[in-house]
Parts: C-alpha cells; structure tokens; sequence
C-alpha cells in the first residue's frame, strides 16, 4: 500500500511558467480574471490557499499596495504587501465582481457570490498546467514556495520574507529557502571568487 501520507517534493515555478499559467486564463470571462487574480494575490503576495480564499474586498488596500490577512495559520493576522502589477490584476476582478452585482461575501466567490472551494482550485493549477505545457507539478503552494525564493534571489532579508509568509520560525522559511535550485547555488559559487593568489603570504 502507497504512502499517502509522505510529502511530495516542492516544485519552484520560473516566472515565465506562472506567466503561462495565469495566460491560459481569460481576460474577458469573470471567471477568467477571478483566477487570474488568485493565482496573482498566491505568487505576487504569497498567500496560502486557505488566506486567499479568505480575503474579502475589505482586506485589500490599493493604495497602500496590501493585503490583510486576518486569519492566518495559528489565526494569527498580519499585513503583506503586494506589487502593482498584482494589485493591478486583483482590481480587475474587483470591478468585474461590483458589475456582477455581488457586494458582500469573499473577495474570490463564484458568479453567484458563494465562496469557491479550495479543491476547485487545486484541479485548476492541474489543468492550467497542462494547457501551458509544464511538466512540473503545478499546485497552490508551489506559487508560495516561487514567492520565497524570488524573495531571496532578489536579496531580502530572511526575517522580512518570514514576515510577509506568516511564518512563526526562522527555521521554516529557511526550510522554504532551501528549495532555490542546485543551479543557482552553483552560479552563486562562481560568483563569489576567493582568490588566494591576492592574499598577503
């Protein structure tokens, strides 16, 4: 009998994949940019599943480029930052939404207002996926885990990214960090020459 309960090893996504991921969606149908915007709000800003689904129109502050998350893991609330192009996907929602007719309940909800399950959304990475050709497996948290390491190639501080996570430990966002691939790791080496030659004898 398989093990269904071991961990499939993490998957970081390159910007262009979730690019070709979030262009399989549409620009003109609701549900189109509804997704658009949930992948944007998961890799942009980070979220998990559970604290994106959560958010409601309310929690979204465009002109201070944020995202508050009130119930996050051990339902502790903090404030992330999302970039504008980001903001910029999610405000596109928001106005199709209002047009909708549909003024309270979940920021990411159905065409009827309901909110939408987060297997609907696990299928969806999947399906993405496969319309744009990645091998890789695609899902709602490796979006988090290409947030991290973008994070880190970008140089921010660890403490900062584990602040924008949610992370109650150090020691877990470092577990996140270590998924940056061998390959950079390598030209990272390369990068930094120690020259014996230069030294003083």
């Amino acid at each position: 009998m398989a093990d269904t309960g071991r961990k499939q090893p993490v998957e970081i996504l390159t910007r262009d994949e979730v690019g070709a991921l979030a262009r399989q969606c549409s620009v003109r149908a609701p549900t189109g940019l509804r997704n658009r915007a949930l992948i944007a709000v998961m890799y942009r800003a980070g979220l998990r599943l559970d604290e994106a689904l959560a958010l409601k129109p309310a929690n979204v502050d465009a002109q201070q480029g944020s995202l508050r998350v009130l119930h996050g893991k051990r339902d502790q609330a903090r404030t992330v930052s999302l970039d504008d192009g980001g903001m910029a996907i999610v405000q596109q929602w928001m106005t199709r939404r209002a047009t909708l007719g549909i003024r309270n309940g979940p920021l990411f909800c159905t065409l009827d207002g309901k909110p939408v399950q987060p297997q609907y959304v696990r299928n969806l990475m999947k399906r993405l996926a496969r319309k744009a050709g990645i091998e890789k497996r695609v899902h709602p948290h490796a979006l988090r885990h290409t947030h991290a390491a973008e994070l880190a190639r970008e140089g921010y501080p660890v403490n900062l990214i584990q602040q924008q996570l949610g992370h109650a430990s150090l020691l877990t966002t470092d577990t996140y960090l270590r998924h940056i691939s061998p390959a950079e790791l390598l030209a990272l080496g390369k990068a930094r020459k120690w020259d014996l030659e230069d030294e003083d004898a």
